[in-house]
């Protein structure tokens, strides 16, 4: 049987959209036209709206809450309390408390309540929800609610928190202190500190930020009393966290009785991923008055309630011998956690971001000691890149040190110290295993790229117009592609292919890249694909985007899901074209008895699949496949990023004029989301290093920083175009040799935005100048130096 016309023209069509092509992403002509459904566009019929009071303080006892008020207003149908839920016995949210400290101890690990029913723990913090026939009358009915708050006084520094006689988070507790946490051979690397020719220090402080996602969090839920079931609504990073954490915790009932189902997502960054109180208050709301629940953020609400990021004060320093080779890096950093962890927050500081610790370089021995605080202020989470960013930056600028201490140049200064290709499996003294990458190479095709030799004659043009240029650069990997993910591939009699996963996209492109893994491996178009998220009752359980982690994971359950679909479809092509089984091959979409023209299209193999008389008899009908792939090891992207900077001399504005990057991402399926992808993180580390800095008031806790009237991001006007430079060494560890990609803009564009501004301002005093560098830091750093 030989094939026509049609399905020769479909093959070669899947290969020229498949792994490799710049194709436009299919999913934008929705977007952009306005029919994508968000979460503010779900509606369900008699729903009731929530709105939420929360506390003016950021630490007071709940002495009494009076809603008559509330209930007063129009519309008001219920206010519900922490004394409510309590009755209920539910709305426990308890985040994993795996971490261990130094001895072996536990960590503290106080629960949260959706509801505060006692004390409120920061600004924000919920106290009681209102449920109303329209969103006017629910948010008129929570600020109407009358709350007896007996002020308490309140620590925001984590540092001030460890102090004694500070003002206790949890009175329960002894001190704020979560845990007291380290890692690496403390002897050795004091050993190491003690017999090295220098020793280069820094202390640095990683900035709080708000993610400020372009859609802010919400929820809508109903409930099935027939079924006893839960639907929820709801933007994440992946559905199967929520719905474990939804009825394990928060409402305790069986997973199978909760359903989560997730709209488009604008942006996610990682504060979307794991649950928030208002996510089992709908729940529970909706359960308890028989209607379904409906709750949409506010700008304003979403920054005291979101999970804030980073939020870190370091010491590091670096040992190097009398050739400047390293020899150990050790650091101590206080890491404020906010006034409840989350499951991400206390990893960050500790397990998660040390294994940065050495991040590129040949450095022997490491040591890492964190401590993990309580204060009054927003919990903080996972966030892109989630401690890779912050430990990367402290190593960059580190290196970046002691290049000046030595007088030599930051780039012979890596050049000396950095992991080579002959090395490769390296393994790092906190237990990586580099097993890809040219990092020398990299590095010097992005200063080629960024023109660091044009950069003295840019400096004086800038000089005689009464500006400052600066010149740096960071390099950085980090481990990427971790945890599992399910994907299923079902064909339908008519050749369409549904491919379902449990990765969620949160604007990523998800529905383009997959059916490019996809068509390249099946032979098909990318168009006869579609692609299903954030459903658990179709995708099933898995675990979803986050840690750069879905283009390996989800592409390698892709690649071994097609091997099964493709040994199945042999057999029934077997019957087909009255051969043997074994003497079937496939290729570029079609099976071919080997030797022969005689073939068939994977098309008109799931055609006969659903055809009880051309389907093996042991065989039952249908033509899919699914694998669950958990990863047994990390890809390791890797590159170098260049950034220049001009500063005003007279107004201390700091703006990135040029920007350059190397990047090694492995196999590239789409190099135009790839770049996407970079466009944004790089933009988010410029952000952090230069507009970004979450504030509060340190006498009465409030956010200072609680709007875009405060809170600076950046715009495009503050963004240079970027010179773009690739190379590709195939990782190791997964069979289409992909590496991570979404973290590592930040990751690098951090440390190279402060490392020009440090280069800018090298002949002045710099100590204490730290993320963000705004035009009033750089100004009275200029200004200190022309008075000396």
């Amino acid at each position: 049987m030989k094939g026509d016309a049609t399905t020769a023209r479909k093959a070669k069509q899947s290969e020229a959209e498949g792994i490799g092509a710049r194709l436009a992403r299919r999913e934008d002509q929705a977007l952009l036209t306005g029919r994508a459904r968000f979460i503010d566009d779900i509606d369900l019929p008699g729903q009731l709206y929530a709105g939420f009071v929360r506390s003016p303080h950021a630490h007071a006892r709940i002495a009494g809450i009076d809603p008559a008020a509330a209930l007063a207003v129009p519309g008001v149908v219920a206010v519900l309390t922490g004394a409510d839920l309590a009755a209920d016995g539910v709305g426990i949210l308890q985040a994993p408390a795996a971490l261990k400290g130094r001895k072996g101890e536990p960590i503290h690990n106080p629960a949260q309540l959706a509801i505060s029913a006692d004390k409120a723990r920061h600004v924000g913090d919920t106290v009681a929800m209102v449920l109303a026939e329209t969103d006017a009358a629910a948010r008129e009915g929570a600020a109407a609610v009358d709350v007896d708050y007996a002020a308490l006084p309140s620590v925001t520094s984590a540092v001030e928190a460890l102090a004694a006689g500070s003002p206790r988070v949890w009175d329960e507790l002894p001190s704020n202190l979560a845990v007291d946490w380290e890692t690496g051979n403390k002897a050795a690397v004091d050993a190491a500190f003690a017999s090295a020719a220098h020793v280069a220090r820094l202390d640095l402080v990683n900035n709080r930020v708000i993610v400020a996602a372009m859609e802010p969090r919400g929820a809508t839920a109903e409930y099935d009393a027939v079924q006893g079931r839960y639907t929820l609504y709801t933007p994440t990073g992946g559905g199967t966290v929520i719905q474990m954490d939804l009825a394990e915790k928060g409402l305790k009932v069986p997973a199978a009785s909760v359903r989560v189902v997730t709209p488009e997502v604008g942006g996610g960054f990682g504060i979307k991923n794991y649950i928030y109180p208002e996510q089992v208050l709908v729940c529970w709301a909706a359960k308890r008055l028989g209607r379904p629940v409906k709750w949409f953020a506010t700008r304003d609400d979403s920054f005291s309630t979101d999970r804030h990021a980073r939020d870190h004060v370091m010491h590091a320093e670096l040992a190097l011998d009398g050739e400047g080779r390293f020899l150990a890096i050790r650091c101590r950093t206080v890491s404020n956690m906010g006034a409840y962890l989350t499951a991400s927050g206390p990893i960050i500081p500790t397990s998660g971001g040390t294994r940065m610790l050495t991040n590129a370089y040949r450095i022997p021995l490491a040591h890492a000691e964190t401590q993990c605080v309580f204060t009054n202020t927003t919990s903080i989470a996972a966030y892109r890149g989630a401690g890779k960013p912050e430990y990367c930056y402290m190593v960059e600028r580190l290196v970046d040190q002691a290049a000046r201490d030595l007088d030599l140049d930051p780039q012979e200064i890596r050049a000396r110290n950095l992991v080579r290709p002959e090395d490769m499996p390296y393994r790092t003294p906190t237990g990586l295993v580099y097993d890809s990458g040219d990092f020398e190479h990299n590095m010097a095709e992005a200063l080629r790229l960024g023109d660091r030799e044009g950069f003295a004659a840019r400096a004086g043009i800038a000089r005689g117009a009464g500006k400052r240029r600066g010149f740096g650069f960071s390099f950085y990997t980090e481990p990427d592609g971790f945890k599992d993910g399910r994907v299923g591939l079902q064909f339908d009699p008519g050749g369409h292919l549904t491919l379902t996963m449990t990765g969620q996209t949160n604007g990523q492109g998800h529905a383009t890249t997959f059916a490019q893994v996809a068509a390249s491996r099946l032979g098909i178009p990318v168009d006869s694909i579609h692609v299903v998220q954030g459903d658990t009752d179709r995708v099933g359980i898995g675990t979803g985007t986050g840690g750069s982690r879905t283009a390996t994971v989800a592409g390698t359950a892709i690649y071994h899901a097609s091997i099964k679909l493709v040994e199945k479809g042999r057999r029934i092509a077997a019957q087909l074209l009255e051969a043997s089984a074994e003497d079937i091959e496939f290729d570029q979409g079609r099976f071919r008895v080997a030797g022969t023209d005689r073939d068939v299209a994977i098309q008109q193999v799931a055609r006969a699949a659903f055809d009880d008389s051309k389907v093996p008899a042991d065989m039952e009908l249908g033509f899919d496949a699914s694998y669950h792939f958990s990863a047994k090891a990390y890809s390791y992207p890797c590159g170098c990023h260049v950034a220049e900077v001009e500063i005003d001399e007279e107004t201390g504005v700091v703006a990135v004029v040029r920007y350059a990057l190397v990047s090694d991402f492995g196999t590239v399926i789409n190099p135009m989301l790839l770049e996407g992808q970079l466009h944004g993180g790089i933009v988010q580390g410029i952000g952090q290093a230069l507009y970004e800095d979450c504030r509060y008031d340190p006498q009465s806790g409030q956010l200072v920083t609680g709007s875009f009237m405060d809170y600076c991001l950046p715009r495009a006007t503050h963004t240079p175009r970027f010179d773009w430079g690739r190379t590709e060494t195939m990782c190791r560890t997964n069979p289409l040799g992909i590496k991570g990609c979404g973290e590592s803009g930040p990751t690098a564009a951090m440390p190279a935005v402060m490392n020009a501004v440090m280069d800018a301002l090298k002949d002045c005093d710099t100590a204490g100048l730290d993320m963000p560098a705004t035009p009033e830091k750089v100004w009275r750093v200029l200004r200190s130096a022309k008075g000396k």
